[in-house]
């Protein structure tokens, strides 16, 4: 899966939660939230000035909205690749929880059917 295929494929399946995301899939998505964080940060600072005083980013609070769902369901489905429930996304609350969630993130998916599909 390429970029802009895994961006549309995550916003077509807004909260699709079942199946299973390559790790491409979720990767992809994940440099796509990166890089618009990083140009909508700077909007902010150009647009409104104000937002280096007061924390406050308009555009950047606007896109984690609309980003939020799609997240948590390519992260549910990547989980489902590497056959863990996708509750354990919750795991990443613990500070310690980081190292074991990066590794699923980053570990190839069962090349065999899994209870996920």
């Amino acid at each position: 899966m390429n970029f802009v295929n895994s961006i549309i494929f995550c916003f077509k399946n807004y909260f699709t939660t079942n199946g299973r995301a390559a790790r491409s899939e979720y990767w992809y998505f994940t440099l796509f939230i990166f890089l618009m964080s990083v140009i909508l940060t700077l909007l902010d600072v150009a647009l409104f000035p104000e937002t280096l005083e007061t924390d406050s980013s308009p555009l950047h609070f606007i896109f984690s909205l609309i980003i939020f769902f799609p997240w948590i369901a390519v992260t549910t489905r990547r989980l489902h690749d590497v056959n863990r429930n996708g509750w354990w996304q919750l795991i990443t609350i613990t500070i310690i929880g980081i190292i074991p969630f990066i590794y699923w993130m980053v570990k190839k998916g069962d090349s065999s059917e899994n209870r996920f599909g």
